[in-house]
């Protein structure tokens, strides 16, 4: 027999997927909380028990995904090695995690909606690419102080190589072009990056 924290939750799971999937087929705006409860096979008034708005239930989904596919929030940032390895494997943690189904799906829907519902473009870089951020930008700013990198702004500097990592393949990936499906080419991307970041924000920059 299923405890009753099991059961629930089993049951707030059936919610966060059912919204998931109809986030991404219908849109936010095309989704109602009618919809996703009629899905799971509950009623509304079960649904709001877990979830009392229709953003608390896309937070849910954002952090499931992230949950899932955001193994670059828990990298190890050794302060020991070179900072050339730690940044490529950053990169390609970064890279697979951006690049996966689920996260270009959220995001697009994120894009596709953020005109109209800002708080959704909100919660989804608060809940992601800010705590990514946030956490290289600690590595960095250490780095500075060591003098393995030029001194300066270490978000600045963050901000930098996540743009130069995602200026090429991920951004025909975003657009569903064909080319952005050779994934072959991260590796190359990521030796770019690394190359022109370092050529800015090496010790001798």
């Amino acid at each position: 027999m299923i405890a009753l924290d099991d059961a629930a939750a089993m049951r707030r799971k059936a919610f966060v997927d059912a919204a998931r999937e109809l986030f991404f087929a219908n849109g936010y705006a095309g989704t109602t909380m009618s919809s996703i409860a009629s899905k799971v096979g509950g009623s509304k008034t079960t649904l709001w028990t877990y979830f009392p708005s229709k953003e608390d239930l896309f937070a849910a989904v954002v952090d499931d995904i992230v949950a899932s596919y955001g193994q670059v929030l828990q990298i190890d940032l050794p302060l020991e090695e070179p900072v050339t390895e730690v940044l490529r494997r950053f990169a390609q943690v970064l890279m697979a995690t951006l690049l996966s189904p689920p996260l270009l799906a959220l995001y697009r829907l994120v894009v596709g909606e953020a005109e109209r519902f800002p708080h959704l473009a909100e919660t989804f870089y608060d809940r992601g690419p800010r705590r990514g951020k946030a956490r290289l930008g600690e590595w960095v700013a250490e780095k500075m102080v060591r003098g393995e990198l030029r001194m300066g702004d270490p978000m600045q500097a963050v901000y930098h190589f996540a743009g130069l990592c995602q200026s090429g393949l991920y951004q025909q990936a975003v657009l569903g072009l064909p080319q952005g499906r050779d994934h072959h080419r991260v590796a190359d991307e990521i030796d770019a990056a690394i190359d022109t970041f370092y050529r800015a924000w090496g010790p001798g920059a």
